[in-house]
């Protein structure tokens, strides 16, 4: 979705605590990104914390998104849960419902979805879980935009509907020869070191390419970048993006400008 090849999107998925639970420094990723992406209650996340984030969003200039996953608190929504296409329709819908609800609340309305997890994985890969989430967002409101994982059954089909979509690579994950991240569990897959983080970034938006640990590339469009505000550096990681990028000559700015 973004025209300018010398600005990008820096996102992160926010609000993912609940109740007396904390997840990640919010107050201090919002100073950062461009974009915010705010669980829905299902993996993370309640009317407080919602609320509380989407105001603070509001006051920095930071866009921002509904972010559904499946109903999995004690797994952080991380885990594959067997709903059909049709039950993965309805959580979304009724997440994205939320969302909307609590944003106008706070005066900020949401422009976009992007879906959590182990969901979110599976729109990348699984066709039918992929048309689920885009028939939930088409049904809601069919002018926010897909924030989706790159290479992935989702963009195609969403633009095949008439969706508006963004392509999102990851600043802090590592990705297969095939354009998957690589799981969680194998040593690798998530990067820590700013300065790598920041410098793979650059190369892959330069490239319009993912680099895989393999050491190939994929080519594909790059209009927004995610650093997960979840993993313990999570807020130096993501200054270090911005600063990189910026010192490289690249714009950070939401894909909806």
């Amino acid at each position: 979705m973004n025209t300018n090849p010398l600005s990008v999107d820096l996102n992160s998925d926010m609000a993912e605590g609940f109740g007396a639970y904390r997840m990640g420094d919010d107050d201090a990723i919002l100073r950062v990104v461009s974009s915010a992406n705010i669980a829905c209650g299902f993996h993370g996340g309640d009317p407080e914390i919602m609320a509380t984030t989407f105001a603070l969003a509001k006051e920095r200039g930071v866009a921002v998104g509904a972010h559904p996953g499946f109903p999995d608190l004690w797994g952080f929504g991380r885990r594959n849960i067997p709903f059909t296409p049709g039950e993965i329709e309805r959580l979304v819908a009724y997440q994205i419902g939320a969302a909307q609800a609590l944003s106008a609340y706070a005066g900020h309305p949401i422009t976009h979805v992007k879906a959590h997890g182990a969901l979110g994985n599976l729109t990348q890969q699984n066709a039918e879980v992929a048309m689920a989430v885009n028939r939930a967002i088409k049904a809601v409101d069919d002018s926010l935009v897909c924030l989706v994982i790159a290479l992935g059954h989702q963009q195609r089909q969403a633009l095949d509907m008439g969706l508006k979509t963004a392509s999102e690579i990851f600043a802090d994950r590592a990705y297969t020869q095939e354009g998957y991240l690589v799981d969680r569990k194998i040593a690798g897959s998530v990067i820590h070191d700013p300065a790598e983080a920041a410098a793979r970034v650059i190369r892959m938006v330069r490239a319009g390419a993912i680099e895989t640990i393999s050491g190939g590339s994929l080519a594909t469009p790059i209009d927004s970048i995610c650093v997960h505000s979840d993993t313990p550096a999570a807020v130096t990681i993501a200054r270090a993006v911005r600063d990189g990028l910026e010192a490289d000559g690249i714009a950070v700015r939401s894909f909806l400008s």
